[in-house]
């Protein structure tokens, strides 16, 4: 629900349900809406008890705080916005998640390859970054070259829904899309590679 400039976003399911999340006024970012957010989280469901999450350009945190909400274990976010660091920090108090989320107060790839050189591994990375970002490509290309998905874990990026050029079928798998008007969730696996060929069949069998 957008009221003038100030874009009012909750916690729309889990322990922290109901709990208004500060933003920032204007539209230097732009959360995810109630209906998207409600239908990811439907469909990562079987994937978010005690799960590791990586939320990328995090904005003001609402997608992480909501996986914590949910059932995570924790949440590590990527932005670098100093103004919605210090929102996410706050949201996370808010919601009493300080000591299950970690902010990384960076740009993407030097954050990501900090990550890998720890050998962090996440049982679901999001991404949403602005709609037709170049970001894409090599924000993918840093995840996989990390190593930074776990055994069955998934990718999931918002992007605009006429955005479709963006992913390498050498890299990742696309298990399902959706649209929402103007706004698609795309769900990728990391493709397998068995005797030098893509490998398209998903590990992650019955759960979207």
């Amino acid at each position: 629900m957008e009221m003038g400039r100030v874009l009012l976003v909750r916690v729309i399911s889990g322990i922290a349900r109901g709990r208004k999340l500060k933003t920032l006024k204007g539209r230097e970012t732009r959360p995810t809406g109630d209906k998207v957010k409600e239908s990811l989280f439907n469909i990562i469901y079987p994937l978010l008890s005690g799960a590791l999450m990586l939320d990328i350009f995090a904005g003001t945190g609402s997608i992480g705080i909501e996986a914590l909400s949910r059932g995570a274990e924790k949440c590590v976010f990527i932005e670098k916005n100093r103004q919605c660091v210090k929102i996410i920090a706050e949201n996370l108090a808010l919601c009493g998640f300080s000591d299950v989320g970690e902010i990384i107060p960076s740009d993407v790839l030097p954050a990501l390859a900090a990550l890998g050189r720890k050998k962090s591994k996440f049982d679901i990375i999001f991404l949403d970054p602005p709609y037709r970002s170049t970001l894409l490509v090599p924000v993918l290309a840093a995840i996989a070259e990390n190593a930074l998905v776990a055994e069955d874990g998934i990718v999931v990026v918002e992007h605009h829904a006429d955005d479709n050029n963006w992913w390498s079928s050498v890299q990742w798998h696309i298990k399902r899309r959706k649209k929402y008007g103007d706004t698609a969730i795309t769900f990728l696996t990391p493709a397998k590679l068995e005797g030098g060929e893509r490998n398209g069949n998903c590990n992650l069998p019955g759960k979207f």
